[in-house]
């Protein structure tokens, strides 16, 4: 349950891509049992174009996880590099206040 709360967009996605799968293969299958075009655009227009859109959700929301995650490590690096200016500054004004005073 931490795990769904943490990666919901990753779950998401799992299941957007598993129903596109599940809706071409209703397709195919109900494309695959009539031998006439007519009949098979039914198949074609409920299963193939759903499938397919839940494909395209799928995939975004996996896109838009990866980048969430690294926006997060740039951010914490970032924060890493305040960090390390900081010090050196400190470093720097110590320096300073030491040789001035000699």
């Amino acid at each position: 349950m931490i795990y769904l709360r943490a990666q919901w967009d990753r779950v998401g996605a799992v299941a957007g891509v598993v129903i596109g799968l599940l809706c071409l293969l209703n397709g195919w299958i109900g494309t695959s049992g009539t031998e006439h075009v007519a009949e098979q655009i039914p198949f074609i227009v409920s299963g193939g174009l759903t499938g397919i859109f839940f494909l395209g959700i799928g995939a975004a929301m996996w896109v838009s996880a990866d980048l969430r995650d690294e926006w997060r490590e740039l951010r914490v690096l970032g924060t890493q590099l305040d960090e390390v200016r900081e010090q050196q500054a400190e470093l720097l004004a110590g320096r300073s206040l030491a040789g001035g005073g000699s």
